[in-house]
């Protein structure tokens, strides 16, 4: 099935990718060159696993699981193979984010730093467990085969915006703890002289909200939104499903309109009996 508009949404893909990937490059150079690189013995070098992790799995890999039913060379795949794809990247980037947690508790603990003081860290923490929550529910709601129609058809909104939501979250904590980082480590060279690495961090975050830009855009255009599928759902008596249906591959717009269909249907039905009543009636 051919894509409207194919050619600008395989530019705003290619283009978010490769600002991505750039964000997690520059995240790269930024630890190993200015702030002398990467370890596990908590010092500095731990803690710099943190802001390596929180952009390559909170930031970079999140965007690409959010806009992964976009990819229009995927729709013909099915939706449960979708649905473990789009889980299975958030898994990902939980594992990573929980590694980054580890890595700057250990390290405020071993040089006796405050814990959870500043704002920084109130938002990110909130964020990775309505993260962890959202990852949970969506896979015992979505993925797995338990949650009744009704429920998912409940949850559905609820679960595309929290989302959406959260991502968003995610980029303005990681651009506050961009600038924390900054402010601590510039503060004798003097931030606001514009260092090296200050302006090389600061493009850094100008990148991460061009990312978050793109994949915001490319998530909530309806045009490139996967294409329903028809029939993918028949309701049995008993509340099951026709064998060989795909049960995850849930289309409730497709029941609606299947409803709707029938109501007009049977509103027919209705409109023509009452005609051929009033016709045998005046002929009596």
């Amino acid at each position: 099935m051919a894509m409207d508009g194919y050619k600008g949404f395989l530019g705003l893909l290619v283009s978010a990718l490769l600002v991505g990937f750039l964000s997690v490059i520059f995240t790269l150079i930024w630890v190993l060159h200015y702030r002398e690189g990467l370890g596990w013995d908590g010092t500095t070098l731990e803690f710099n696993w943190h802001p390596v992790l929180m952009v390559t799995g909170f930031v970079f890999i999140q965007g690409i699981a959010i806009i992964v039913y976009r990819l229009p060379w995927t729709w013909k795949c099915s939706k449960l193979l979708m649905k473990s794809i789009h889980a299975g990247l958030h898994t990902v980037a939980a594992v990573l984010v929980i590694i980054a947690l580890v890595s700057v508790f250990d390290f405020h603990n071993a040089l006796s730093i405050p814990n959870m003081y500043s704002l920084h860290s109130w938002v990110g923490l909130t964020v990775v467990i309505l993260y962890i929550l959202q990852l949970l529910l969506g896979v015992f709601i979505f993925l797995l085969p338990w949650a009744p129609l009704s429920l998912r058809a409940l949850v559905m909104p609820v679960h595309v915006y929290s989302g959406l939501l959260i991502f968003g979250t995610v980029i303005a904590a990681v651009l506050t703890g961009v600038t924390e980082k900054l402010f601590f480590a510039l503060n004798s060279s003097g931030y606001g002289t514009f260092p090296p690495e200050g302006v090389f961090t600061n493009t850094l975050g100008l990148l991460i909200v061009v990312y978050g830009a793109l994949i915001f855009w490319i998530v909530t255009r309806p045009q490139w939104q996967r294409p329903k599928e028809p029939n993918s759902v028949l309701l049995q008596p008993n509340g099951g499903t026709r064998e060989g249906a795909e049960g995850l591959a849930v289309n409730f717009s497709n029941v609606d309109t299947s409803d709707s269909k029938l109501n007009s249907e049977t509103t027919a039905k209705k409109r023509n009996l009452t005609v051929d009543e009033a016709g045998q009636r005046s002929t009596m």
